[in-house]
């Protein structure tokens, strides 16, 4: 059978991907499977090799080893037996990328206990809630957040914070360094929280052992990862997206680890100039980020200092307003590729990086991966024509399941994402899209950032209301450009009747602006008016 990562065009894909040669790429089968044993353990050969490069906020690189970390998981893993954990249990980490993370990760995963990643930023509220929901025996995290997570410990969850410093690496130094996996491929091994608010609990995703299985569609679709073949051809990977949310955990360290790739990840709090250094130092060839990710690197101005080393480009997530994709094409001249999905139905869309034969069109979604369906409909059911916006609906175990999302598709079957369903603004009989009316004001020079929701209004029902952080003092004439702006390009209904100047904007862990939590802003600040 024809290995996949040898193959790299789209024609190849549609005739060659099956199950069956996802399978082949890994040791374990449909019966036996274990996580840490294809990412890590397998790879661990003695060479020294380098699993994941960490570029740290404070200037620190951190490059850990297949071998390193495959004696700290295993260590680890003999430790849980000794502390009595049993398979199923939940194991959180609320931890930055370092070796306690990856030790812990994959060590949890031996025993057949579920790993649990925890957004470092959560407050209080945020992690109370998710430790209430999934009832871990356990929390590992660093001395910083160890006051936080302890005050989640209630006498109904009994749960243990165990904080992940050269203490806990010295206790389970005693342990050997290897371990024999407990695991079936059917057995659950992450439960993964999708982005969400601090003041509301997003649902957990259960993912089993055999999704690293179906995960590589993603992995040689989606971000073009290949290893290394015999002529020393392959990525040098990096995605700077926290491991805590699907994509960086998924698609930016298990992906690559299952095949031998090398990946790279950021520590700390964001920084798109440290990011740039990082890319150059580590020279790295592929790169897979959220649209945030890309738009900062833009608005930094400090590309320029800097040399990069792309073959390929992938994000996710949301979609990239037309000005940076302008820029990407400028500074990076590689095209950079959609990749669409959810954490619980994977991704599904892709633009085949690396594909000499595949076109990619700028802000397309590309096509699917192949044995996927998708179509885009009518509230009745039937498809959309090419260029009618519709619901982006995906076929699935024998029925069409909505995405949530609006999208088009073009006449050579290109889809087009449209906006969230509850991203559309209704004023005065108008439809309108948050999403498009934000790409247009991020065209201005003086945007860096913007959100846009649709407020109540007793005339029209809703307004479009836009925050925007700028590089320059907002005012009334400020306002009535950016209204001129947004209307000349396009429509005079479709502009923003109010405009506030913020200094940042609420994101979730994914970067994405967190349009739900201004709905809900505006609508606490209303019930305060009337109250």
């Amino acid at each position: 059978m024809v290995k996949l990562t040898d193959l790299s065009s789209y024609a190849d894909a549609q005739a060659h991907a099956s199950s069956a040669a996802l399978w082949d790429l890994f040791d374990g089968d449909r019966d036996v499977l274990n996580i840490a044993h294809e990412c890590i353990t397998r790879h661990a050969d003695g060479s020294g090799r380098a699993a994941v490069r960490i570029a740290h906020a404070d200037g620190r690189d951190e490059i850990l080893s297949f071998d390193l970390i495959a004696a700290g998981a295993a260590r680890f893993a003999h430790w849980l037996d000794a502390e009595g954990v049993q398979p199923g249990e939940r194991i959180a980490f609320m931890l930055e990328p370092s070796l306690p993370f990856y030790v812990c990760l994959f060590g949890a995963m031996q025993t057949g206990a579920i790993s649990v990643p925890l957004f470092t930023l959560f407050g209080p509220d945020a992690l109370k809630l998710r430790i209430d929901d999934c009832k871990p025996s356990i929390l590992v995290t660093n001395a910083e957040k160890a006051e936080l997570a302890r005050g989640a410990v209630t006498a109904e969850n009994a749960l243990r914070v165990i904080v992940a410093d050269e203490g806990l690496l010295d206790e389970i130094a005693k342990f050997p360094a290897t371990y024999a996996p407990k695991t079936k491929a059917g057995d659950l091994a992450v439960f993964q929280y999708t982005s969400g608010t601090t003041r509301e609990l997003p649902e957990a995703v259960k993912h089993t052992h055999k999704a690293l299985v179906t995960l590589m569609f993603a992995a040689l679709y989606g971000t073009g990862i290949r290893p290394r073949n015999a002529s020393g051809e392959g990525d040098e990977f990096f995605c700077p997206s926290s491991p805590a949310w699907g994509h960086g955990l998924w698609h930016g360290t298990l992906a690559p680890l299952g095949l031998g790739v090398t990946t790279g990840t950021f520590a700390g709090r964001f920084d798109p100039v440290r990011l740039m250094k990082a890319l150059d130092d580590y020279g790295i060839t592929n790169m897979s980020a959220a649209a945030t990710h890309y738009r900062m690197m833009k608005n930094s101005g400090a590309a320029g200092d800097y040399a990069f080393h792309f073959r390929k480009l992938s994000y996710t997530g949301e979609p990239i307003d037309p000005a940076t994709l302008e820029w990407i094409d400028e500074t990076f001249r590689v095209p950079v590729c959609s990749m669409y999905g959810t954490t619980e139905i994977g991704v599904v869309l892709v633009n085949y990086p690396g594909a000499a034969d595949f076109t990619v069109k700028p802000g397309s979604l590309g096509k699917a991966v192949p044995g996927q369906k998708l179509e885009v409909q009518r509230p009745d059911g039937t498809p959309t024509a090419p260029g009618e916006i519709g619901e982006l609906m995906l076929w699935r175990g024998g029925g069409w399941m909505t995405t949530k999302d609006r999208a088009k598709i073009d006449d050579e079957g290109y889809f087009y994402h449209c906006g969230r369903a509850d991203d559309v603004i209704i004023s005065a009989g108008w439809t309108m899209s948050a999403v498009e009316i934000e790409n247009t004001m991020l065209r201005h020079d003086n945007v860096l950032e913007c959100g846009v929701i649709g407020v109540p209004d007793e005339k029209r029902g809703q307004v479009v209301k836009a925050f925007v952080v700028a590089n320059r003092a907002g005012d009334d004439g400020f306002v009535k450009e950016l209204q001129d702006f947004t209307r000349e390009r396009l429509a005079q209904h479709e502009f923003p009747r109010i405009v506030e100047f913020v200094d940042e904007l609420p994101k979730n862990p994914a970067g994405k602006v967190h349009r739900k939590m201004l709905r809900d802003r505006e609508a606490a600040k209303a019930a305060e008016a009337v109250g």
